[in-house]
């Protein structure tokens, strides 16, 4: 288990805590008085941590090294179940882009997602998590064969941005995302997005634009990352954490902004310290929302979906 720098006082406590249970186990003396104070004193710091997080903490939890990807999610919620799909016909198949049919008990879904790699090899091979436009392309052909089939659409939302390499922009970058968000907003089927990690830019809003969008708690979205912009308007990285501020990327600005349906609460010390729970959580947030979105015609989803979008940014003095 990696720690981040704001999670080293759990560190030392769990490492007390493993020395004493060892130490229990070695010898006949009875520390079980000492371990219990140890995790609740465990127990206390975790939640002190945890309910006072800054914008800039909750984005470093979003990058955790052990935090599930896309395809965790998938495989865990979907089993067996699920089929790959590749390729946008045309140029090549994305590795940053996945996409697939998958069941949740009865009911099939077309998942699409960013994917981030593990290691140095397949971060590389995964581009860090940032699609092509052919990444995009195959998001949307897929889609479209969920529309063409009345198959619901879940994506799960994890990038830095999209790839913004010369050949991705000599091959259509900004046209392959306008065309998806254009195309989201008609498509017949129900779509519910849900940001599992880092949503930046025009990169998740390519497969960002749903009936309900999802954010679980320690994840940020927002049109640029916290060091890009301290870059932009600082000319140094040094800002990053003032940039989060400032920028209200966190889940509960979102809901607050009203630019997100709802928060998915993480099991305590985030989705990394406790992967099942996420994933059933997850689960059990994808079918309740299909639930009731299927009680609508093609016709209301997408006069609620447009509502919904055309919405948001107004105000009133």
């Amino acid at each position: 288990m990696e720690y981040l720098d704001f999670e080293l006082p759990l560190k030392e406590l769990e490492d007390q805590l493993e020395k004493c249970v060892m130490i229990g186990k070695e010898s006949e003396v009875d520390v079980t008085d000492t371990c219990k104070q140890i995790e609740e004193k465990l127990s206390k710091t975790r939640k002190d941590i945890y309910k006072n997080l800054t914008a800039w903490q909750r984005v470093q939890l979003s990058r955790h090294p052990d935090r599930p990807y896309t395809l965790d999610y998938i495989r865990a919620i979907c089993g067996e179940s699920f089929l790959e799909l590749h390729g946008d016909r045309n140029v090549k198949d994305d590795k940053a882009m996945i996409g697939g049919l998958g069941k949740i008990g009865d009911q099939s879904f077309m998942f699409i997602g960013q994917q981030k790699g593990y290691n140095t090899k397949t971060r590389q091979y995964r581009n860090f998590g940032m699609a092509n436009p052919e990444g995009y392309r195959k998001a949307l052909r897929l889609m479209k064969s969920a529309e063409k089939f009345g198959i619901p659409v879940v994506t799960l939302i994890d990038t830095p941005g999209a790839y913004p390499g010369i050949e991705a922009e000599e091959r259509g970058q900004g046209e392959a995302i306008a065309r998806n968000i254009l195309e989201m907003t008609r498509l017949k089927v129900p779509i519910i997005c849900v940001i599992i990690g880092e949503g930046a830019s025009g990169g998740a809003l390519g497969i960002g634009v749903g009936d309900k969008v999802l954010m679980l708690e320690n994840t940020w979205y927002s049109v640029i990352s916290p060091e890009s912009c301290s870059s932009i308007l600082w000319r140094s990285w040094e800002y990053k954490e003032q940039a989060a501020e400032a920028l209200k990327l966190t889940a509960p600005d979102m809901k607050k902004l009203k630019l997100i349906d709802e928060i998915i609460k993480e099991p305590e010390g985030g989705a990394h310290r406790n992967r099942e729970k996420t994933f059933e959580i997850v689960s059990k947030k994808i079918m309740s929302h299909y639930k009731e979105l299927s009680k609508l015609s093609p016709k209301e989803l997408i006069q609620s979906r447009m509502d919904k979008y055309t919405e948001m940014g107004s105000f009133k003095d």
